[in-house]
């Protein structure tokens, strides 16, 4: 794939995932933020969803790492192989009552074409498929009738978003959190990760923090 061989040095030098997330077990990487409430996304490389989501006004936190997948504490390196089940996946931590859940929702269906099975942009595989990986009733719900919504005003014939129970969820290895903020020359950023986030802030400019 494109961006792993821009970072083949990178998939050998540092530590595996570091502590899983559960619905009793939340891990952050910044301190002291009043979080209300998290949702989990996958929708092709977390180094762009991270950077979208990061931008939009009431999201306090975006971890990018792995969920819906069968092994345990996955590396980068496996993950990247398609052998684990596993879909780069972004959690993202934020103030209910700044942003609602619906809203995520329309960033998260607007920010990438939901009617491709397993790619997004230059990325293939199963860990780039479009998923949404719910909490409770409540986001299954919301979730499922935003689809239907997207398919009963023909913006899409077909949508192949997975709508799947959140079980556990692997923060990513450290250097790809904050990843384009980060590496903003690195190729793969200049290319992929811009355009795709500078495309969502001129649609979706009323969601965005004041600052972006």
């Amino acid at each position: 794939m494109l961006r792993n061989s821009l970072l083949p040095f990178l998939l050998f030098s540092l530590s595996a995932c570091s502590q899983p997330v559960t619905e009793i077990n939340t891990v952050k990487k910044k301190a002291n933020h009043n979080v209300t409430d998290t949702a989990y996304f996958g929708a092709g490389c977390f180094w762009c969803v991270e950077a979208i989501f990061e931008s939009i006004n009431g999201v306090e936190n975006v971890t990018s790492g792995y969920s819906g997948g069968q092994s345990n504490n996955p590396t980068y390196e496996e993950v990247c192989k398609g052998n684990t089940g596993h879909a780069e996946t972004v959690m993202i931590e934020y103030d209910a009552n700044t942003v609602k859940y619906d809203s995520l929702l329309s960033a998260f269906f607007g920010s990438h074409n939901p009617s491709l099975k397993d790619q997004q942009g230059p990325d293939r595989g199963s860990q780039y498929r479009s998923v949404i990986f719910y909490r409770n009733n409540a986001e299954k719900v919301a979730a499922k009738e935003y689809i239907n919504k997207l398919l009963d005003t023909r913006q899409y014939s077909i949508i192949t978003t997975d709508v799947e129970p959140l079980t556990i969820f692997y923060p990513a290895e450290i250097y790809h959190q904050d990843y384009e903020k980060n590496n903003p020359y690195n190729p793969y950023v200049e290319r992929v990760s811009k355009p795709r986030l500078n495309s969502f802030k001129k649609r979706y400019n009323y969601l965005l923090k004041e600052d972006k």
